[in-house]
C-alpha cells in the first residue's frame, strides 16, 4: 500500500498506475459500485449453494464458504447463471446433488427479490433513506464528474429494466441521461466487453479516455484489455461505509488487474485529483 497523504481512507495502486487528464468517459458497474439495494448478494447467493452440500463438518466449513465466495466474486459482473453453473461443479465436486444451473438461479433471484422488495418499500415509505442504499460517498462523485463535464455511464450485468427503475430509485438515473446499459435477451450484445466496445465506436474515443468503476473483476479486465484506467471498488456487503475492503473482492480485483483499489468514495476528492489532476 504506498502513502499518499491526501487520502484519509484505504487506497491501494497497482505497477501500472499513472495519471490520465485526457478522461472524458467514466463507467460505472451498478450493484456494490453505487447502488447498495443488494448488499448481501454473495452470502445469500452461498445460502442457496449450502443447501445441497452433504452435511459434514468439512463441508459446512470455513475452507468451503472461503471456496465458494471467491468464485462467487470472481464471476462478478457476468450474468448469475454463470455462477449458478461453477456452483453446480463445485457442489458435485463435494458429493452433493444440486438441481440443475437454471433451477438455483430461480431460487437464488426469488430470494434476492424478496430483499429487493422489502427494501424497496422502506425506501418508498420513508421507513429508510434512499441514500442509506447508495454506496458511501458515490453522490458526491457524481456531482464532481459531471461538474468537469465528463461523460458517465452506468454498465451492469443486471437486467437493464430493473437498473433503469433502481436508478430512478435512488435519484441516481439523473446523472447518465440515455447512458444506463444492462443486460438483454441478446447476452453476446449486451456483455461488458461489447458494450464498452461499441460506446468507444459511437462516443468516438479510444480506451485511453475511457475510465472505469467496479466491484467485479469482469469490468476491470475489459476496461483493461482496451487501454483504459480501472479503480477496483472493493465495497464492504455488510456495512455500507464501514471503509473496509471486502476480503474476497479485494482479492479478485487485484487479480484482474486493478490500477487502483478503494472501499467506497469517501476520498472522491483526493481521487479526482489523482486520476484526473487539479
Amino acid at each position: 500500500m504506498l502513502p499518499v497523504p491526501s487520502f484519509e481512507g484505504l487506497v491501494e495502486f497497482g505497477p501500472g498506475f499513472s495519471p490520465r487528464s485526457q478522461i472524458s468517459h467514466v463507467v460505472f458497474d451498478f450493484d456494490g459500485t453505487l447502488s447498495w439495494l443488494r448488499h448481501g448478494w454473495p452470502e445469500l447467493m452461498f445460502e442457496v449453494f449450502r443447501e445441497y452440500l452433504p452435511d459434514t463438518k468439512d463441508h459446512a466449513g470455513a475452507a468451503v464458504h472461503e471456496l465458494l465466495m471467491e468464485d462467487i466474486l470472481a464471476l462478478n459482473g457476468k450474468s448469475s447463471i454463470h455462477q449458478m453453473i461453477r456452483g453446480v461443479e463445485r457442489l458435485r465436486e463435494r458429493g452433493g446433488r444440486p438441481p440443475s444451473p437454471e433451477a438455483l438461479l430461480r431460487e437464488y433471484q426469488k430470494r434476492l427479490d424478496t430483499v429487493i422488495r422489502e427494501r424497496t418499500e422502506a425506501i418508498l415509505t420513508g421507513k429508510a433513506r434512499r441514500e442509506d442504499f447508495v454506496v458511501h460517498g458515490a453522490r458526491g462523485l457524481l456531482e464532481a464528474l459531471r461538474g468537469r463535464g465528463l461523460t458517465l455511464i452506468i454498465l451492469s450485468g443486471t437486467i437493464e429494466h430493473r437498473i433503469k427503475e433502481e436508478a430512478d430509485l435512488l435519484d441516481l438515473a439523473r446523472y447518465f441521461g440515455r447512458h444506463i446499459y444492462g443486460g438483454t435477451a441478446d447476452v453476446a450484445q449486451s456483455s461488458k466487453r461489447a458494450v464498452i466496445e461499441r460506446l468507444l465506436r459511437e462516443e468516438g474515443i479510444s480506451g485511453e479516455h475511457l475510465l472505469s468503476l467496479g466491484d467485479g473483476p469482469v469490468e476491470i479486465e475489459v476496461t483493461k484489455a482496451a487501454g483504459g484506467l480501472a479503480v477496483g471498488v472493493a465495497s464492504d456487503e455488510e456495512r455500507n461505509g464501514s471503509g473496509a475492503m471486502q476480503p474476497q473482492k479485494h482479492k479478485v480485483l487485484a487479480a484482474a488487474g486493478a490500477d487502483m483499489l478503494i472501499p467506497d468514495y469517501r476520498d472522491a476528492a483526493a481521487l479526482m485529483e489523482c486520476i484526473l489532476g487539479p
